[in-house]
């Protein structure tokens, strides 16, 4: 089978036309959870999502979300914690004015029911806090707008030293730029790592999607994803399917104005307007074959 591109996620269930994104599987495969959002960005929850024997069920609001602005989920490998960003307060009852990394503890291995949310204080920062994804080491890669970057906000990372994490460290220059780096996927074995950028060399809308390469404890120039994933849009929000045989991201591309070819009537104008490529936000998915991951490495070691 020849090579497709990305293709919406679940129709009408997931990706609805509704602003909808940034997909993240249990280790089977079998539970979905992404964040919905309201139009203007200024609110999201986090819905899950189970498949049936007939696809993806009704999603229905998260126990631990509805409140406050939630999003950006991420599952340890053992399925045991789950990582979230939140704008909850970590005391009193206001909202806060950034996002903070938050943590749950699963209380039974073989149901979906979760300690309290807990703030990971280690992590907090002055500025929003994004997208947090841990390596089989324990060691947290995630966007943060702290000072001591190379631009508004940049990717750091966090390793682990028993039962909290170290203080963060910025992944530095070759990565981060002058401008936005938001949202880090970073393989289990640290290996390479994929990420939305924002202003830079090349690219071709509001945030690109870039990859790098972890060589030898340096990061490999980044560069765009090809397959069709970038776009005049918003493309972010990256994630590999724990199986490793799918890359999911959101974008907020639209077909609207390009598939009109005629005049549209009242009924029809509605059914785009309330379908996914609209211009909100849906999710994508792609075979990771299709994004070519070839690692220079072992090129720059033979030119060495």
């Amino acid at each position: 089978m020849g090579a497709t591109g990305p293709v919406v996620f679940a129709p009408g269930v997931i990706s609805t036309g509704m602003d909808d994104a940034h997909a993240t599987f249990s280790a089977d495969g079998k539970t979905l959870y992404f964040i919905r959002s309201t139009p203007d960005f200024s609110h999201w929850t986090i819905l899950i999502s189970h498949l049936g024997t007939k696809g993806w069920e009704t999603p229905v609001v998260a126990p631990w979300s509805g409140r406050w602005a939630d999003g950006d989920v991420f599952l340890t490998a053992d399925q045991a914690r789950l990582y979230f960003i939140s704008n909850r307060p970590v005391t009193g009852d206001a909202a806060r004015p950034d996002t903070e990394i938050w943590t749950m503890q699963r209380k039974d291995k073989s149901g979906d029911s979760w300690e309290a949310p807990q703030h990971v204080a280690e992590l907090s920062g002055p500025g929003d806090e994004w997208f947090p994804t841990l390596t089989t080491s324990g060691t947290v890669y995630f966007g943060s707008e702290r000072p001591g970057g190379q631009g508004a906000c940049d990717l750091w990372r966090a390793r682990r030293e028993g039962d909290h994490f170290a203080a963060p460290e910025n992944l530095g220059p070759t990565v981060n730029s002058a401008d936005q780096e938001i949202e880090p996927y970073v393989s289990p074995d640290e290996s390479f790592l994929i990420f939305a950028g924002k202003g830079r060399p090349g690219n071709l809308g509001s945030y690109d999607l870039y990859l790098t390469y972890n060589c030898a404890g340096q990061w490999s120039a980044p560069v765009g994803l090809g397959a069709g994933v970038n776009s005049a849009g918003w493309d972010f929000g990256p994630r590999i399917s724990p199986d490793g045989k799918s890359f999911y991201f959101t974008s907020n591309r639209s077909t609207f104005v390009a598939q009109l070819t005629t005049p549209l009537g009242y009924d029809e104008l509605m059914r785009r307007l309330s379908s996914p490529q609209n211009g909100l936000r849906d999710i994508y998915r792609l075979d990771t074959a299709e994004l070519a991951l070839r690692s220079p490495c072992a090129a720059a070691r033979n030119v060495n």
